[in-house]
């Protein structure tokens, strides 16, 4: 790194900026305590990066609070946005590699805190949700604000921080695949202006996939200092370290989807060589964040990030790309070719977003809530590969007979990425509120970014991105509204020329209405259209998988309903519907593992069975409808089946002991999530279960 680059554009966004990302998070969890289906008074800092409520944001956003998505079962970070209209969760099924999720058809990106979080795959570990308090999902274009920011929409996590008054938690929990875990969760005062807290988290466990472990240590300590009632200052240390491995097996579609002649291969079924199979990386992170009013109309923002991260991939996966519809070397159906492959993936990242808020009016009836920010991003991505190739018996596979290649990479093996990446973006933002029942948000921002390649200048990009939308209260309980937002997503990465990749860019028009009778209850029923250009997409032309080009343009359009309420009786519910077409234009096909239909239901009760006891009963019900894969092998496309799921949850209180069972899939329902007609199927999420002792303080 240009150390002296990078401490001059820190010094430079500190000062002279005067600007930061996510205007007062951290007050806004420290003095909220309703969960989400509070609905329309939720402040929404997710879409305005200012604490605007729900109902005055011309734009769809969810709020997921951590007991909410701990009640659903949520293991991963993924699995946090199961219930979320608009929200295909885990499309590849539980992938211990990486989180994934489709926001209206596109791949959403992953921010920490307001600044983006992951650059790359396959160069980190996933995020850890027990470290985090919410969940923010905005729903279409955000890059006015947020600069390289998906289409379809981001997903913010905003990290646990320090609070004044002292609580904590600390729990064992054992379940399903020999899950045993500690968590602790502790905060409080050290002095009058300094409050600390510890989030801490150990855990041994396999997964749904043999010889697939999923172990993880966590320590996030962080400290808030409070001089005066207009100042905070949290700096946010993270170490993580993860023992694991790979539960996509990239089992062929012959044997799993369609017949084999030697049946249905085992949904626990590993292919590669126990011990030498890992996804094994360490993560460092160093947060802080500085908050100051100078005025009840002025204040700053400024925050910044460093991330270093090791990871070692090794793994395998099956030859099923030169003949999908008959991968098999023999007439029995049995033998097939395996790749091995090795990399080891170096990842840094510095980012910093600040702004300076000006609050005025320029009448007795017109308010303005004027943004001003600047942000930076650098990420270098090297990696270093190795490929092999064997045959096995993938219906009884000879583990032993298998090389582990002296626990090293596969020979010949080399330098296979090497990217690095800087933006620099300027964004305006101004919230116009008439009479206080009409509100405006207007929004341009100027992005530059440089990638390089090995160390050659190869793309030098630069874009201006607008934004507009109007949300009104025209009777009481009923605001429609309409926005017209644009993107500009620079990618990190190589294309399988070589290339790295450029930019994309992409415009969406919405219109929709949020309904709020009363402040418990938030009905949005809104439609999009998506116009994108410059998708990654998997390359058909080679052997290899995990190869990507650039496809052109993309359009996605539909709608969604999201309904949050409390019901007559202390019934929290959750309910959503999702409608998509998405496609790259001129094929008439949809999206691989894009189902068009999404629906969820989510109910909640609280029972107090005595002053000293009580009891939350819930349950879920999610439905993905089929979605289709085309390919040279299937002209028509393939169709991946339906699937429903159902999820529950009983806790008992008592005193301060909490004594919790979770299960996710209760039916234990076998399903696939997606198969692919490059040739390959990934397994759904089978039954987890696990029970949860606490004890809180």
């Amino acid at each position: 790194m240009k150390i002296s680059k990078v401490l001059l554009m820190t010094c430079t966004a500190l000062t002279a900026s005067q600007a930061m990302a996510f205007d007062e998070v951290e007050d806004s969890i420290r003095n909220r305590t309703q969960i989400i289906v509070t609905g329309a008074q939720l402040e929404s800092d997710a879409a305005t990066k200012t604490d605007t409520p729900a109902i005055e944001v011309p734009q769809p956003v969810t709020i997921i609070e951590d007991d909410v998505y701990l009640q659903q079962g949520a293991i991963s970070v993924g699995d946090t946005l199961r219930y979320v209209a608009g929200v295909q969760a885990n499309p590849y099924g539980p992938d211990s590699r990486v989180d994934g999720g489709f926001i209206r058809g596109v791949n959403g990106l992953q921010f920490r805190d307001g600044m983006r979080d992951v650059f790359s795959y396959y160069a980190s570990i996933r995020a850890d949700p027990y470290n985090f308090s919410q969940v923010q999902v905005v729903r279409g274009p955000s890059s006015v604000l947020f600069g390289a920011g998906s289409l379809g929409g981001i997903v913010n996590l905003v990290s646990k921080t320090p609070e004044f008054e002292p609580g904590g938690e600390i729990s064992l929990r054992y379940g399903s695949f020999d899950r045993f875990e500690a968590l602790a969760d502790v905060t409080g005062p050290i002095t009058d202006t300094l409050a600390a807290r510890l989030v801490a988290r150990v855990r041994d466990s396999g997964t749904q996939v043999d010889y697939v472990p999923d172990d993880r240590i966590l320590i996030s300590p962080s400290l808030s200092w409070a001089p005066t009632p207009d100042t905070n200052v949290t700096v946010i240390g993270l170490y993580q370290e993860d023992d694991g491995g790979s539960t996509s097996q990239f089992l062929p579609l012959v044997g799993t989807l369609f017949d084999n002649p030697n049946g249905q291969l085992p949904f626990d079924r590993f292919i590669g060589k126990p011990g030498w199979d890992r996804y094994d990386g360490r993560l460092l992170q160093g947060t802080g964040l500085i908050e100051h009013r100078f005025s009840d109309r002025v204040r700053i923002n400024m925050r910044a990030r460093y991330i270093d991260s090791d990871l070692d991939y090794f793994t395998h996966y099956p030859d099923n790309y030169a003949n999908p519809t008959n991968p098999f070397l023999d007439p029995d159906q049995r033998l097939i070719g395996l790749y091995s492959d090795g990399s080891i993936a170096r990842m840094e990242i510095f980012s910093t977003d600040n702004n300076l808020r000006f609050d005025f009016n320029t009448g007795e009836a017109v308010e303005h809530v004027l943004l001003a920010g600047v942000d930076y991003s650098w990420n270098h991505v090297r990696k270093t590969g190795g490929f092999g190739y064997e045959i096995i018996d993938i219906y009884n596979v000879d583990y032993d007979a298998l090389s582990d290649y002296g626990g090293g990479l596969p020979a010949p093996f080399g330098p296979n990425e090497d990217v690095e990446q800087e933006q620099l973006g300027f964004y305006l933002q101004d919230q116009i509120r008439f009479f206080d029942r009409v509100s405006i948000v207007l929004g341009v921002r100027h992005d530059n970014v440089t990638s390089d390649s090995f160390s050659v200048e190869a793309i030098d990009s630069s874009a201006t991105s607008f934004r507009a939308g109007i949300i009104g209260e025209i009777i009481p309980g009923v605001s429609p509204f309409f926005s017209y937002t644009e993107s500009f997503e620079p990618i990190s990465g190589v294309a399988s020329n070589g290339n790295p990749f450029v930019p994309k860019s992409g415009r969406q028009f919405e219109v929709g209405v949020k309904i709020h009778p009363d402040d418990s209850t938030l009905i949005t029923i809104t439609g999009y259209d998506i116009e994108e250009s410059n998708r990654p997409v998997d390359d058909p032309s080679t052997p290899d998988p995990f190869d990507q080009m650039q496809a052109g343009s993309l359009s996605s359009q539909g709608f969604e309903i999201e309904a949050r309420t409390t019901l007559p009786g202390n019934f929290q519910v959750i309910a959503n519907y999702s409608y998509n077409e998405a496609e790259i234009d001129g094929t008439n096909q949809q999206l691989d593992n894009v189902p068009k239909h999404n629906a969820s239901l989510w109910v909640t009760r609280p029972f107090q069975l005595s002053s000293e006891v009580s009891l939350l009963l819930g349950g879920g019900v999610r439905h993905t409808s089929a979605n289709r894969s085309y390919g040279p092998a299937f002209p028509d496309g393939i169709v991946t089946p339906s699937y429903t799921l159902v999820d529950a949850v009983a806790e008992l209180n008592w005193n301060r002991w909490s004594f919790a069972i979770n299960a996710t899939n209760l039916l234990g329902e076998d399903y696939y999530s997606a198969c692919l007609a490059r040739g390959d199927c990934f397994n759904g999420a089978q039954r987890n279960v696990f029970g949860t002792v606490s004890y809180r303080f």
